[in-house]
């Protein structure tokens, strides 16, 4: 018994009649009052002691067991753990231990959480990677190329989900996703990927799309722009605006390309891929925003605006 208590445990010995002989280390939500004669009524209440009562009237014989579980409050929860005992002297004897079970229920509900967190979590993670192979699949030539293609979108999905995984699923902040991207495809020429403005905590949800956003970006400069060649850089801004007393985050990417001897043919082929697709409606889509993708001779603009209580902090 001293162990017991030394470990938090409360003590109770009754015998047959249910008579306490034996009190020891009440927890705080039962404290006595001077009660000189204390009952399981007295102490913890009507509705819990006529759960006590069934669980004993049980024990008629020596070792038999039970328990229950009491809610005190909306957070607090104690198992009692009835064992029926024979002394060597006074017979048939029954021993009570209560335990505060309430950090330790706490910890279950909580990975329970987490557990449904990470199945919602991964059931939109398999679809984000299902529509991506099928629209890489639709427009790829050949297996080598929609290889190629998948195994980058991939790898672009898994550096966001790093990114969310660090900030403890709270999601991942703007610069960090374009920095991300620039340094992986742009390694010697990451000054030549500007950006500037609000550095938005996007939700996770954001986060991946628009990740996979600026992966189709980059990529495509680094195989079709020519900012690599002459030098000049891509700007990208981030603004907060509240209109129609919503938060929204317009995002700016502007490319300037050179070298096209035919504009209408440069857009035609730049477009005339996933990435559009990705851009112009996967993206606004998922972030219930709207986006504008414009390709000329000119350069490469793409505009995305969405509500920052839908995507972003």
């Amino acid at each position: 018994m001293p162990a017991l208590i030394d470990l938090g445990a409360s003590i109770i010995i009754q015998n047959k009649l249910l008579d306490y002989l034996y009190l020891a280390n009440l927890p705080e939500v039962w404290a006595l009052d001077d009660i000189q004669n204390p009952t399981d009524a007295t102490l913890f209440g009507e509705e819990v002691a006529g759960k006590l009562l069934t669980l004993k009237q049980g024990m008629t014989e020596s070792g038999r067991k039970g328990h229950i579980e009491v809610t005190v409050g909306s957070d607090q929860i104690f198992e009692f753990r009835v064992q029926a005992v024979e002394f060597q002297s006074g017979g048939l004897h029954l021993v009570t231990t209560i335990i505060d079970r309430s950090e330790e229920r706490h910890r279950e509900r909580l990975l329970r959480a987490l557990l449904r967190e990470v199945s919602h979590r991964s059931k939109n993670l398999l679809a984000i990677i299902q529509s991506i192979a099928l629209q890489t699949a639709r427009y790829s030539g050949s297996l080598d190329l929609f290889l190629h293609k998948f195994r980058g979108r991939l790898y672009s999905l898994s550096q966001s989900q790093d990114l969310i995984t660090d900030s403890s699923w709270r999601g991942a902040y703007l610069f960090d996703l374009v920095r991300q991207q620039t340094e992986k495809y742009m390694p010697d020429n990451r000054h030549l990927v500007r950006i500037a403005g609000d550095n938005v905590l996007l939700s996770p949800n954001a986060s991946l799309h628009l990740g996979l956003a600026l992966h189709e970006l980059v990529v495509n400069a680094v195989s079709h722009g020519s900012h690599l060649r002459n030098g000049k850089p891509i700007d990208i801004t981030s603004t907060r605006v509240n209109a129609d007393g919503h938060d929204y985050l317009e995002i700016n990417w502007d490319e300037k390309l050179s070298g096209f001897d035919n504009g209408e043919a440069a857009e035609e082929g730049l477009k005339a891929h996933f990435g559009s697709t990705v851009l112009e409606r996967v993206v606004p889509a998922s972030v219930n925003g709207k986006a504008q993708y414009v390709i000329s001779s000119g350069g490469i603009s793409y505009k995305l605006r969405f509500p920052l209580d839908h995507g972003g902090e």
